[in-house]
């Protein structure tokens, strides 16, 4: 894949683009401002605030990915971790290696993330169980956890907004 060089533009925010950009090049670069927008030290204030940085990371795999926000004790962004791949309807999740991720980041809280690659984001209830499972295995060493987002094409769940956290 060619890289462009992007030039800052005259309004705040814009870009300008050197050379003909693909749908491709788009797509990845959606992806890497994503990633930016969920690097170490941004402060989370609200589900909403990441929900489209997800849906851009995962809602478009075809199989199913369990995730991890890390966070310190003022909602600041420690890492982001994709931990477990799945099949097109299921991914193993274990709560030991959730765990020991948050313990080795130093994490406060954590938010549990995971795709439905149907592109409905509507939570299971396997999805339900899981949330109290990894809650109660991070409640044993002291990491909070703040929501468990479902992330589909069409849109967002919050499980902590639908009162389950």
């Amino acid at each position: 894949m060619k890289l462009h060089k992007l030039k800052a533009g005259e309004a705040t925010g814009t870009y300008l683009v050197d050379s003909p950009v693909s749908e491709a090049d788009i797509l990845l670069m959606a992806q890497q401002l994503a990633s930016q927008r969920l690097r170490r030290g941004r402060s989370l204030t609200a589900p909403h605030a990441v929900f489209s940085h997800l849906q851009t990371l995962l809602a478009d795999y075809e199989h199913e990915v369990f995730a991890l926000l890390m966070v310190d004790s003022k909602h600041r962004v420690l890492a982001f971790k994709e931990l477990f791949r799945g099949t097109l309807d299921a991914a193993s999740v274990y709560p030991r290696e959730v765990v020991k991720l948050c313990l080795e980041h130093n994490a406060a809280a954590a938010i549990l993330v995971h795709n439905h690659p149907s592109g409905d984001p509507e939570p299971s209830q396997a999805d339900l169980t899981l949330t109290r499972k990894l809650q109660d295995a991070l409640n044993l060493v002291d990491i909070r956890t703040l929501d468990h987002i479902v992330v589909g094409s069409e849109g967002c769940v919050s499980l902590a907004e639908l009162g389950y956290l």
